[in-house]
């Protein structure tokens, strides 16, 4: 078919905002210990900002090690009585707040994308199914908790500390309280400064359900609060979704102790192109891989590696397709990409970044104008990278793809291979056998084939090398919240 100038032209898409007016956020949020809203014991406040236009959304307690030492004294009462309960009465209120939450979703996906600056259609097509699912899945478990395969009659921990990261802030709020609940734990969290209101608005859930008071706390704060929970002589279990460095230090802190711990770290995931793989479907997994979430994900395919015989069909069809991408209003549903979580983290990705151009890397971003308030990075790709140069190493954290060439499986494999990192692989290509042959070798923790950012409750998550050690999700998510 002939091109036309009608054919050839991009869609125009009029506005399609979703209404603010379906979620009621208040002026200011207490502390939730022991089932109340509370004041921080000194007092202390602070304001969560809306990263696409820098509004104040609220002002929200700030929690002090004085406030961690309340909330753990809280859950340690709650304990007994929870971890009594039989399994099939702890998953009653389990499905209570899963169904809460899908009738709540569309509330929850506004409030989220408020709060965190992601596209309306991720938070509403992708984290909230994903929140309601895990607390199915789990609810699930709670009564056959002596068939999951740890043993007769697995017992609890007791109190367990989590603190969760702002990319996902409801998402990993579920893969923490889930399993721990269904188990017989109690729990504090520590929600990401920059977002902690959906974690405030899953504290009324939890009231909605008719939970008993102190199995869930939550404490808005900044990482003294964290650390103070994570030391916490009565916190026996401390589950941690952040940065590796975060993490180095948490494992130090509790090194000695009998706490037991999960950490979920950085990533610096390969995503690996054969020459035989479907080109369309790839680019748009490529797409998916790394400018899912601004790629502000821990699992993203930030490095491209292409078979070389197809590195210009496939860097083609991956330009044409970013430079359809709609960057802007995370509450339009037309929107692919939204805004930077803060005005740090985009500070962050622009010095990356420009340490790339420093080093030769060839740099080319998508065109498309940025908003004049808020935080906001264009989708970029870099070119004529090794693995030497920084942005092919360290975790950008940001819409920015590092693309490398390989020849042989081998060379794949063995480039794939070559970071600290070890959370998530992809690869594309038509043959089962290539596929097995080569997972069978890439050391992380979560493959993907012909897809990629495929999340699953059934499904355990985790990685290996400076990635982490333990596993959320599936049937082995249990074991991280029971004496076996």
């Amino acid at each position: 078919m002939t091109s036309t100038p009608l054919a050839s032209a991009a869609f125009e898409y009029a506005p399609a905002p979703e209404s603010r007016s379906v979620v009621d956020i208040a002026p200011s949020y207490g502390l939730f210990i022991d089932g109340e809203f509370a004041e921080a014991a000194d007092g202390k406040v602070f304001k969560t900002v809306s990263p696409s236009t820098e509004e104040v959304l609220s002002e929200v307690a700030q929690a002090s090690s004085e406030d961690v030492d309340r909330a753990v004294k809280a859950a340690r009462r709650a304990f007994e009585k929870w971890s009594a309960l039989p399994g099939a009465e702890r998953a009653k209120y389990l499905f209570r707040i899963a169904r809460i939450i899908q009738e709540r979703s569309r509330e929850l996906a506004v409030l989220e994308t408020l709060d965190n600056g992601k596209p309306i259609k991720e938070t509403r097509d992708a984290d909230l199914p994903l929140v309601a699912a895990h607390f199915f899945y789990y609810a699930g478990w709670a009564d056959k908790l002596d068939h999951a395969g740890y043993g007769a009659n697995p017992r609890p921990l007791g109190v367990a500390g989590q603190v969760i990261p702002w990319n996902f802030p409801l998402l990993m709020l579920a893969w923490k309280i889930a399993p721990a609940l269904a188990t017989g734990n109690t729990v504090v969290l520590k929600p990401a400064e920059t977002t902690p209101l959906s974690a405030l608005f899953f504290a009324d859930i939890c009231r909605q359900a008719g939970l008993p008071k102190g199995v869930v706390n939550i404490l808005p704060g900044y990482g003294d609060a964290g650390a103070a929970l994570t030391v916490h002589p009565d916190v026996n279990k401390v589950a941690f979704t952040g940065s590796t460095a975060v993490g180095k230090a948490i494992a130090r802190q509790v090194a000695g102790t009998d706490k037991k711990v999960t950490l979920e770290l950085g990533g610096k995931g390969a995503n690996i192109v054969f020459d035989d793989a479907p080109i369309d479907q790839a680019v748009e997994g490529i797409v998916t891989g790394i400018f899912f979430n601004q790629g502000q994900v821990c699992c993203a395919g930030s490095r491209l590696l292409v078979q070389e015989s197809v590195q210009d069909e496939v860097l083609d069809a991956l330009k044409r397709r970013l430079s359809t991408l709609r960057l802007g209003d995370p509450l339009d549903k037309n929107t692919d990409i939204g805004a930077i979580n803060s005005a740090e983290q985009l500070a962050r990705i622009t010095a990356l970044t420009e340490t790339g151009e420093a080093e030769g890397a060839e740099r080319w971003s998508a065109p498309c104008e940025l908003p004049s308030s808020g935080y906001w990075f264009a989708p970029t790709l870099f070119t004529n990278v090794t693995q030497a140069h920084t942005v092919a190493r360290d975790e950008i954290f940001g819409p920015v793809l590092s693309v490398l060439t390989f020849r042989t499986p081998e060379e794949a494999v063995a480039k794939a291979n070559n970071t600290q990192y070890g959370l998530s692989a992809g690869i594309w290509t038509e043959k089962g056998s290539r596929i097995l042959a080569v997972a069978d070798r890439l050391r992380a923790g979560v493959i993907w084939a012909n897809t990629f950012n495929k999340f699953d409750p059934t499904s355990p998550f985790g990685g290996y090398k400076e990635s982490g050690y333990g596993r959320e999700g599936g049937r082995h998510g249990l074991e991280a919240y029971l004496d076996v």
